[in-house]
């Protein structure tokens, strides 16, 4: 018996058509789910992250929505082959966010040597539906391309793909070769924070904010938006940097953030730095700020704005020499530039800072601590480039510098120090540094020698001419600072360094304490490095009563020092 004839009989007439009408429906069901669920991905297909392969033929394949218009990318793909070398192939998806990392490899054969070269590996991960254009790899290890942080390859022209229309899905072949894009801002030195900024920058002073408005810097290093930088370079000590303006650095484009309008064009960069801090301190003044302002406002050779934030009438005054020849301009005041809006080509927030009271020639911009010191003597307009040459039948005596101070670390007997050093063949003179720079530039500058206890007076070793000698008082406990902040710097000044340690009985800290006290004994261990207390018995409350017989050998080795400058 067939199948039809037993369904006829187990089922009327009127059943079976019954049967026949759900079976109909059913598959009208499944057919309808089947497109509700398969709809998102049966339209036009998406660009194809693909491998391009560059061999004798230099075929390239990619997918297009229709066969017209594959043959006309193909045609237009073929015609630049013939002038490029290197192709890149970019491709993203238009209707969702990208979250693996595809993997382009290229690779190209050299038909004279007829061996391959692999060009570097790309991982590209994108978000937004632009095409990179004008991009070329160069042989190296693999590259990380990735749009939430600051992007390897260089934009310079792209296209917007329209994610309802679909419209414009081509491939964009790359052409010219770029660099990678360096950060706006370098937060990574220990000493200070800068930021170089370039294209049209716009400071403005009432909301304390730089605006990096060329559109090329609207993408960041990991998605980060803008910096907070105080510009004065000892960013780690907070005592100094309390004083100091914070300045925000926002690189924005105009079609998602509003920015101020230019009231004043500048042709000229700046720089703005800060005059807070320790500004007064006559070390920081030149260790954090004229240094490092040497060390980034140089390279213009004086067309460079300044701008000051913490702006001092008596610094500016007392460093208005250094600041005439580092800048043609005036300074600026810049927090009284409520009203304005400063517009400039390119703008440095904070200043470049290498060492304390040094210069790094291997760092930009590779210049030396004796390259300083002699755009100073040209600042002040100071005479002599070289110490005396002491010859053996000389009778010339060498002119030694007895730095006085008022307050701690002084000496307390200036006069038979002063009497020891001509007995043994210098001309001494006493004198303490004061508010005017010139002046006193001038008096270092005539001398051969110099001698003093540790502290900020010795910055003045900088106008000492070369091969002149600074003989360093060191205090107790001062033995770590006096090396680090003067021994070691006045080598790279191309002076000659003596250091005389002063026994407890020079200082006047045994007449607080008993002498074997360890307070005397070992001032590491009685202050444990909590510098307050250091600062407060070693620096504040120290002087000195100098042993001029015990004192004499150091003054007969400078002599010496003086007269070997013939055999250096």
């Amino acid at each position: 018996m067939t199948y039809e004839a037993i369904l006829a009989r187990s089922f009327s007439r009127y059943e079976q058509k019954k049967l026949g009408w759900g079976a109909l429906l059913g598959c009208f069901l499944i057919f309808l789910s089947f497109f509700t669920v398969f709809k998102p991905y049966l339209g036009p297909l998406p660009i194809l992250n693909m491998r391009l392969s560059m061999g004798v033929a230099h075929r390239m394949f990619a997918t297009k929505e229709t066969e017209s218009s594959q043959k006309q990318e193909m045609v237009r793909v073929a015609q630049k082959e013939a002038a490029k070398s290197e192709l890149l192939l970019v491709s993203t998806s238009h209707q969702e966010n990208v979250t693996t990392k595809p993997e382009l490899r290229l690779n190209s054969t050299d038909p004279k040597e007829n061996t391959t070269r692999t060009k570097p590996e790309i991982l590209l991960n994108s978000t937004d539906h632009h095409v990179a254009k004008n991009v070329t790899l160069e042989p190296g290890p693999e590259v990380l391309l990735n749009n939430t942080e600051h992007p390897a390859v260089e934009i310079e022209e792209s296209e917007q793909l329209n994610s309802t229309d679909h419209q414009d899905t081509s491939l964009s072949i790359a052409g010219n070769a770029t660099q990678k894009r360096v950060p706006l801002c370098n937060i990574l030195n220990p000493r200070t924070d800068i930021c170089d900024i370039t294209g049209e920058v716009r400071v403005h002073a009432k909301s304390y904010t730089v605006y990096a408005s060329s559109t090329e810097m609207s993408t960041l290093d990991d998605g980060q938006t803008s910096w907070k930088i105080r510009p004065y370079a000892r960013k780690t000590d907070r005592t100094a940097m309390s004083s100091v303006t914070e300045w925000s650095v926002v690189p924005a484009s105009v079609d998602r953030r509003k920015i101020p309008k230019c009231t004043q064009n500048h042709a000229a960069p700046a720089i703005l730095f800060s005059a807070g801090g320790f500004s007064g301190n006559h070390f920081h003044d030149f260790s954090d700020i004229i240094l490092p302002l040497y060390l980034t406002a140089r390279p213009f050779n004086g067309d460079v704005q300044l701008l000051v934030t913490n702006y001092r009438s008596w610094w500016a005054s007392k460093f208005r020499a250094i600041l005439q020849n580092l800048s043609k301009h005036p300074a600026i005041d810049i927090d009284q530039q409520k009203e304005e809006v400063h517009c400039f080509p390119s703008v440095i927030v904070g200043l470049n800072r290498h060492d304390e009271f040094k210069i790094n020639p291997s760092m930009p911009p590779h210049t030396t601590m004796r390259d300083f010191r002699e755009f100073l003597r040209t600042s002040y307009s100071l005479e002599r480039a070289k110490a005396i040459e002491l010859q053996a039948s000389d009778t010339r005596k060498p002119r030694l510098l007895i730095v006085a101070r008022k307050r701690s670390r002084s000496f307390t007997n200036p006069t038979r120090i002063a009497k020891t050093a001509k007995a043994v063949g210098f001309e001494p003179v006493v004198a303490e540094a004061d508010m005017n720079v010139a002046r006193f530039a001038e008096l270092m500058n005539s001398c051969d020698a110099v001698m003093g206890v540790h502290g900020a007076g010795l910055t003045n070793i900088l106008f000492l001419p070369d091969d002149a000698v600074l003989i360093q008082i060191v205090p107790l406990g001062g033995a770590w600072l006096s090396r680090t902040y003067f021994g070691d710097p006045s080598r790279d000044m191309n002076l000659r360094y003596l250091e005389y340690k002063i026994g407890v009985r020079e200082s006047t800290l045994a007449d607080q304490y008993p002498v074997d006290h360890v307070a005397l004994k070992d001032p590491s261990a009685f202050h444990r490095g909590k510098w307050n207390d250091f600062k407060k018995i070693y620096l504040d409350n120290q002087n000195v009563k100098l042993d001029v017989r015990r004192f004499r050998p150091t003054l007969l080795k400078a002599l010496q020092l003086l007269r070997e400058q013939k055999r250096r």
